[in-house]
């Protein structure tokens, strides 16, 4: 059963001072829906070990995988729509093995505590468990694990699968499994692409002696997930910022208003399983003359 969006109790108080300001462009629903290519989506936004000064070549270590999925409401036959819902929530902490303490600046950034991370499965067995939660949802074939409906992953920006789950997968000494790999739909990039398209659409002013009016895109700086619900004029950031679950669960915000528009929704940046770093040695080494700040 379709469910809604859950919203964290008690969340804490929004510090607008710490956001910038972005001008609200609201646009109405469309009138009609337009053809979407995927059936299903999984959005995502992991928690990683980090280093206070160090950088996205660090050899982080996922410590929460929550996934939202949501599904068309009513897919026409011609495959049209523009009504996404929320059908099911995964979410578990993971247990480090390379560096299995966290830094103080990792748990005051995410909120995530040592005990959290103490009594959590090791990535192996979160794949499992997560293998069992697509199955559930019929979204993967319980026997060859291949995929039984079109669906991609959701991000903000490349880095959640592009750098933190084959750096995982390397440290784990695991294989990425089938049902992760594919190109994934980058939100942040969806919107800042959109809001520029849209703006270059407005009236233009026009050269003097002339009738052709001065076209052009603006370029817009990258927004973070609280600039984009302001830019998109949908409600404030909902829960903690940097929590895994909160920053998904307003990422799916996001999406569902980015339907309702008709943008269609599909992968727009690759990703390479194959990449290496520098500090990677024999999988599952990491080579710590490699790693410092």
């Amino acid at each position: 059963m379709p469910v809604p969006l859950p919203i964290p109790a008690r969340a804490p108080p929004i510090d607008h001072s710490a956001v910038d300001p972005e001008p609200k462009l609201r646009i109405s629903e469309a009138p009609w829906p337009v053809k979407q290519p995927y059936d299903a989506f999984l959005v995502l936004d992991v928690e990683a070990t980090c280093m206070e000064g160090t950088n996205f070549d660090w050899p982080n270590e996922i410590i929460e995988w929550p996934v939202i999925l949501m599904k068309w409401k009513n897919k026409d036959k011609q495959g049209k729509a523009k009504h996404l819902v929320v059908v099911d929530e995964f979410r578990s902490y993971v247990k480090p093995i390379w560096k299995p303490e966290l830094t103080a600046f990792c748990t005051s950034l995410t909120g995530i505590t040592q005990a959290d991370v103490e009594r959590a499965p090791t990535w192996s067995r979160v794949l499992e468990s997560f293998k069992l939660f697509l199955q559930k949802n019929g979204l993967i074939d319980k026997e060859t694990g291949q995929r039984l409906v079109k669906y991609t992953w959701c991000t903000d920006g490349p880095f959640d699968i592009r750098d933190f789950v084959v750096k995982q997968c390397f440290i784990s000494k695991v294989q990425m499994p089938e049902w992760i790999k594919g190109d994934v739909l980058d939100v942040r990039r969806l919107v800042t692409n959109t809001l520029a398209i849209q703006e270059s659409q407005a009236p233009q002013p026009r050269r003097q002696g002339t009738q052709k009016p001065v076209v052009y895109v603006p370029k817009r700086r990258s927004l973070n997930i609280s600039q984009q619900l302001r830019a998109l004029g949908l409600a404030p950031f909902v829960g903690r910022q940097h929590s895994g679950i909160d920053d998904t669960r307003n990422i799916a915000r996001i999406v569902v208003e980015l339907a309702k528009r008709g943008i269609r929704l599909e992968p727009n940046t690759i990703i390479h399983p194959g990449r290496r770093w520098q500090w990677m040695g024999k999988p599952g080494q990491v080579l710590e003359e490699y790693t410092f700040v």
